[in-house]
């Protein structure tokens, strides 16, 4: 059948080593550290026993910012805010039905980091309204993400820290020791939702510290010892 438009070009990210990885769908986890819970105002869960279920919400896969390009400052918002966070890519296609959790790491291709941006505004605008966020989440350049790095190059993950760095001030640092929900527990229960296939990519929630970014402002995202993301935001 002939294509009536022309086709969009699919979103790519580049891969350590040569490659590119052609992205399919973002997931991204919310509330996934109990400080940036705390600091949005919701009860951080005290044990694993009570950590209910994860909180999802998914960006278009066209939203990838990659190559350490400049971040365009959004339209509709004056409360543009940074989330670090620690990324995961799916390279084959899950077997149909729920992950088990010790099956889960045999679905990653490669880790990363990057931004999941947030109009803040809006998105509080619509939580009060008890509305979808989608506006607050889901537009254009709002997943800024760096190179990804096979895991087979990537030992002790837990044992790394998520930093991210805005005009040359620390704003976030957490470790992933921290995280609510590890990487099987968020393939396992995203397999609850959704069927994972190869070329997705999962935002998997940020520390404490979010805050505004500003036309001119420069960061560095760092997954230590494995990525690196780097950018500006322009107006």
């Amino acid at each position: 059948m002939t294509d009536l438009i022309p086709t969009p070009a699919q979103a790519r990210v580049p891969v350590r080593g040569g490659g590119t990885f052609p992205v399919r769908r973002i997931y991204c986890v919310g509330r996934n550290f109990a400080d940036h819970a705390r600091e949005m105002g919701a009860v951080a869960p005290a044990s694993k026993a009570e950590r209910g279920q994860p909180v999802f919400f998914l960006k278009p896969a066209d939203a990838v910012v990659t190559g350490n390009a400049n971040v365009p400052y959004p339209p509709g918002t004056r409360d543009l805010h940074h989330e670090v966070e620690l990324v995961v890519a799916i390279g084959i296609d899950a077997a149909p039905g729920v992950i088990a959790l010790e099956d889960a790491p045999a679905l990653i291709f490669a880790y990363g980091v990057g931004l999941d941006l947030t109009r803040r505004d809006l998105q509080g605008a619509a939580k009060a309204k008890g509305l979808p966020w989608d506006t607050g989440k889901g537009f254009d350049h709002s997943a800024p993400v760096s190179e990804l790095v096979p895991a087979a190059e990537v030992d002790a993950l837990a044992d790394r820290s998520l930093t991210l760095v805005v005009n040359d001030s620390v704003r976030q640092q957490g470790s992933l020791h921290d995280l609510i929900w590890d990487v099987p527990d968020i393939l396992h229960e995203l397999s609850k939702l959704f069927a994972l296939k190869a070329g997705d990519l999962v935002f998997m929630g940020t520390p404490a510290g979010v805050g505004p970014l500003l036309p001119g402002d420069a960061f560095v995202a760092t997954l230590e010892g494995v990525a690196e993301l780097r950018g500006r935001i322009t107006a």
